[in-house]
């Protein structure tokens, strides 16, 4: 980097100030440290050919977008043979009640092959409709991969041929931030499946332990598959009755459940989701806590305080200051105290969408303290901390319910703004001069993506998802195909501030090395910054 850009961007920072949390800081030569504030906002269950399959430049659908890097690999069956239509979408691709209705019967018979579903032959539904929702859980996201074919999704999903449906997403906030800052299209999920694990998995690239679930009462949760000669999954093991024909229904299984059978040391593991052991849960407080600060732990959903490092405790323990920032938070919690009816969904908060909520270093009373300072409530502290200046140097958000983009109870357009007001928030802060965005989604949601996630261990990469990178830093108007995954992010923050390296970090790069494939990076890719 030459010293002229050098010192404008120098200029940039002072003019717009300088420093975390509103103080001041110099901006070194050593490039990384020029970055005191990374907010990372987490949306919901969308691949990346769902929202950026059309995106020029990008490896998008392939037949569809030019810059694809493979050709359309056809949906198979149960049985591998190349399905002859796409199956109908079971119950219909829009949620009840709304004015836009598309029924089983409208879409049955597509072509095998991806659709807008935002088209005229995709049945017009924008993206300001709440379409149904898809099935994304850790075993049925491995049966659609189907080792890197990507050719089981239609075959493993309970809504069927929706899985191939995209957007035409041209005309969204977030593309345009994308065409003016950075777009990662080799970004995947961590692990494999849904949200309760992926977001474990942003702050620890962990797997949420279970101990002796077998003797306890979640006995009834743990998962039914087939294995190979050498203990490899192969499938959930299907029930009776189940279809032969993905073209006569939807795929039934013995028990997909929340947690896997015991490994070779005997520990059962939480994959798919369950409850905080702390309120805001969706598990009631026992009928004896007169607190009603916890969740009860007999009930077969509630999962043991964790105890595995965490990147929260790397941060504090060399004196970062860092907070998750939840939409909706102070009100879930407030409602735990209250006459709430607990075990059915609250359209605007997700309780397994809290990731450290589950650790047992947040307990609501031994650590009260340490708990206020890192969970924080979006709504009434985020952005007042923005424009003051005072975020900190590690910021997690998590948008509520109908701002995430969750398909069956949000839009993607309502989220697309809400995201994008926030990032021009962001831009307006004492901090930005100094700081990395990231948007990222928590998984998949179910939808096809047709780029092979790289091959590591038993627990992911799973599938591709779009992340964004805006930062004074990003570079502009740029594609980045660095390989990511949410790790990434954790890979940055443990870069910048020096942290020691996560356990589950340390094993995944072991594993992909032992693949031969190439390392995951660090986000890097995606930024110039002035160096020697």
């Amino acid at each position: 980097m030459n010293r002229i850009f050098r010192l404008s961007l120098l200029s940039a920072a002072l003019a717009v100030g300088l420093g975390a949390c509103g103080g001041s800081s110099t901006v070194t030569a050593d490039g990384i440290n020029q970055i005191d504030t990374v907010v990372v906002i987490y949306a919901e269950n969308r691949g990346f050919d769902t929202l950026y399959g059309l995106f020029p430049g990008a490896n998008g659908i392939p037949g569809v977008n030019p810059s694809s890097k493979i050709q359309y690999v056809p949906q198979k069956d149960f049985d591998g043979s190349t399905l002859p239509v796409l199956p109908p979408t079971w119950g219909g691709m829009t949620v009840p009640g709304q004015s836009k209705v598309v029924t089983q019967a409208q879409s049955a018979n597509l072509p095998n092959q991806p659709f807008q579903l935002d088209s005229a032959s995709g049945f017009n539904l924008d993206s300001t409709v709440i379409t149904r929702d898809l099935v994304h859980r850790f075993y049925n996201n491995q049966m659609q991969i189907n080792g890197g074919n990507n050719d089981k999704f239609a075959a493993y999903s309970d809504a069927g041929g929706m899985t191939m449906g995209y957007y035409d997403g041209s005309k969204s906030a977030m593309w345009q931030l994308a065409k003016q800052y950075t777009l990662a299209d080799n970004f995947f999920i961590g692990a494999f499946g849904g949200s309760f694990l992926s977001h474990q998995f942003l702050i620890c690239a962990c797997i949420p332990q279970y101990p002796n679930a077998d003797k306890s009462v979640a006995s009834g949760l743990i998962s039914k598959i087939d294995v190979d000669a050498n203990g490899n999954f192969l499938r959930l093991t299907p029930a009776p009755g189940s279809p032969t024909s993905v073209l006569n229904g939807a795929p039934k299984y013995l028990n997909d459940g929340a947690l896997t059978p015991a490994d070779a040391n005997g520990m059962f593991y939480a994959v798919n989701t369950m409850q905080p052991p702390y309120q805001p849960s969706n598990v009631k407080p026992a009928a004896a806590d007169a607190s009603k600060l916890y969740a009860d732990t007999s009930m077969p959903s509630t999962l043991p305080p964790q105890t595995q490092k965490n990147i929260g405790d790397l941060l504090s323990d060399k004196g970062v200051d860092w907070a998750w920032y939840a939409g909706a938070w102070n009100a879930s919690l407030a409602a735990a105290t209250s006459d709430r009816k607990f075990g059915v969904p609250v359209p605007n908060f997700q309780f397994h969408h809290q990731p450290f909520n589950y650790f047992a270093n947040m307990d609501p009373v031994t650590h009260a303290d340490y708990r206020a300072k890192h969970l924080r409530d979006f709504d009434s502290q985020f952005l007042s901390d923005a424009a003051a200046g005072k975020l900190p140097s590690v910021t997690f958000y998590k948008p509520q319910g109908n701002l995430n983009q969750h398909s069956g109870y949000a839009d993607i357009a309502s989220g697309d703004a809400h995201i994008a007001d926030v990032i021009n928030k962001l831009k307006q802060s004492p901090q930005w001069g100094h700081m990395l965005i990231v948007v990222t989604y928590d998984e998949n949601g179910g939808f096809w993506d047709h780029a092979a996630p790289p091959k590591a261990d038993k627990w992911g990469p799973g599938s591709r998802v779009p992340a964004i990178i805006v930062s004074p830093f990003a570079k502009k108007g740029y594609v980045d195909s660095s390989l990511y995954d949410t790790s990434s992010i954790l890979r940055f923050i443990t870069r910048r501030w020096s942290l020691p390296v996560l356990d589950g970090i340390a094993a995944r790069d072991k594993a992909i090395a032992a693949t031969g494939g190439k390392p995951i990076g660090d986000l890097t890719g995606a930024l110039v910054y002035s160096q020697d």
